[in-house]
């Protein structure tokens, strides 16, 4: 059965995508950018503010398809600036630090929104 978790994003519905998606035992998270419940962009200029939404958002998107932070397998971290790696992956540690998923750290050219510094994607699986 496949089960569509909604964040309530504005891109959602524009661009045919869910927040997360759980199949079974995987659930699928999508690239997360910094929104607040406004659908404004957190933290302006601060990767690690922004880090710290983006993964407020995954975890809120695990606990609504029944799963915790505890369950991911697998996360993305996606950058604009390269030189902010060490900023969000200390971000990323408060959040996974215990749990140690695998990882991938990469910069690329832009977001959606310049205003953007960080998106992640993550991947779970529940035993």
């Amino acid at each position: 059965m496949r089960r569509l978790i909604s964040s309530g994003s504005p891109y959602e519905p524009r661009v045919g995508i869910s927040r997360a998606v759980r199949v079974g035992s995987i659930i699928a998270v999508s690239g997360t950018a910094p929104l607040g419940p406004d659908g404004h962009t957190v933290g302006k200029g601060d990767p690690a503010a922004q880090a710290r939404r983006c993964l407020e958002i995954i975890r809120d998107a695990l606990e609504r398809a029944n799963a915790t932070l505890d369950q991911v397998i697998r996360t993305r971290t996606l950058l604009t600036r390269i030189e902010d790696w060490q900023a969000v992956a200390a971000v990323h540690g408060d959040f996974f630090g215990a749990i140690r998923p695998a990882n991938t750290i990469m910069q690329v050219s832009r977001f959606i929104d310049p205003d953007w510094l960080v998106e992640f994607e993550a991947d779970a699986v529940l035993e």
